[in-house]
């Protein structure tokens, strides 16, 4: 296992930010952690890459305690932060060589690591450039560059496409799908759904502090599956129809717009099939019945609405 959290809690004076956080990830995973804004996931990445001090529980980088031995974690983890810094008047080549410097990568070793690196995030067209001259997308790419100068096993990207138009996101989402055949684990946060299932291998679901849910996409969303919505169409008796549905035991909210209505389901296919049995039997002309796909935004929207932690 690459990294283990175990019973992980952070406050601040009264606030609680890591309610007794516990997640797995796997060596080679991409792993997406979603959550709100203000849920815990820059506060849980922060004490992961021992930068910030947890009131209790741990955290294992490869079996190493990171509290414990610090230097030692540390030289496994690249991290890059939502906000950082970039030197302006350095070029893109003296900006990496800086940090190589850093990191104690001796100058003959560093050039050939360099160009290595920006032909990785798409930079080399740029290494002469000064850094305050990149577009966003390029500064980012190239803290992602910055980040693996020491050769990490394991990278922790917070927000990464954050602030990227298109173009940049799609860039940046290969340049990560390239680290994973490189064989790193990375741990990645992101609001923007849709990019996490399809990049990651799984993801976890942060609300309030609590991991909430965690696996892979598909899993997440099969386990979620027996709540639902189903799209019924009618012809005519929509009232009737709504009034039966009413009497449904496991039915949740109903909602009718002209001749389609949209129920809430809560035992997925055998409540599907109960359903459109008893609308026949009473008579009702149903004229197409849809149970609607779930996706990771309609999981995620899902869970952090119940906040409860029943899904883990």
């Amino acid at each position: 296992m690459m990294v283990h959290v175990d019973n992980l809690t952070k406050r601040y004076k009264g606030t609680l930010a890591v309610d007794q956080l516990t997640m797995e990830i796997p060596a080679g995973e991409i792993f997406g952690f979603v959550g709100a804004n203000g849920a815990g996931k820059t506060t849980t990445m922060r004490i992961i890459a021992g930068l910030l001090a947890p009131t209790s529980g741990k955290v294992y980088i490869d079996g190493v305690d990171v509290s414990k031995y610090p230097l030692q974690v540390k030289k496994q983890i690249g991290y890059m932060p939502d906000f950082f810094g970039v030197y302006d008047d350095l070029k893109v080549s003296e900006y990496m060589d800086f940090y190589a410097g850093l990191q104690g990568i001796p100058k003959n070793r560093a050039a050939g690591l360099i160009d290595s690196l920006l032909e990785l995030v798409r930079l080399t067209h740029k290494k002469d450039a000064y850094v305050d001259t990149l577009s966003r997308g390029m500064k980012q790419r190239l803290c992602l560059a910055r980040s693996l100068i020491h050769d990490p096993k394991f990278l922790i990207l917070d927000e990464p496409a954050s602030g990227l138009d298109p173009r940049a996101r799609v860039e940046m989402k290969e340049i990560l799908k390239e680290l994973r055949t490189m064989g790193k684990t990375v741990l990645i946060s992101s609001h923007i759904l849709p990019e996490l299932s399809e990049l990651c291998t799984s993801i976890g679901i942060i609300d309030s502090g609590k991991l909430i849910a965690s696996g892979s996409v598909s899993e997440i969303v099969e386990k979620l599956s027996r709540s639902g919505k189903v799209k019924i169409k009618v012809a005519g008796q929509e009232e009737e129809a709504v009034r039966v549905l009413m009497e449904i035991p496991g039915i949740g909210s109903i909602s009718s717009v002209s001749d389609l209505i949209e129920v809430d389901v809560s035992d997925g296919n055998e409540a599907c099939v109960k359903i459109l049995r008893i609308l026949v039997e009473k008579g009702i002309p149903v004229i197409s019945f849809q149970p609607v796909e779930s996706s990771l935004e309609s999981v995620f929207m899902h869970l952090t609405e119940r906040g409860n932690g029943d899904e883990n």
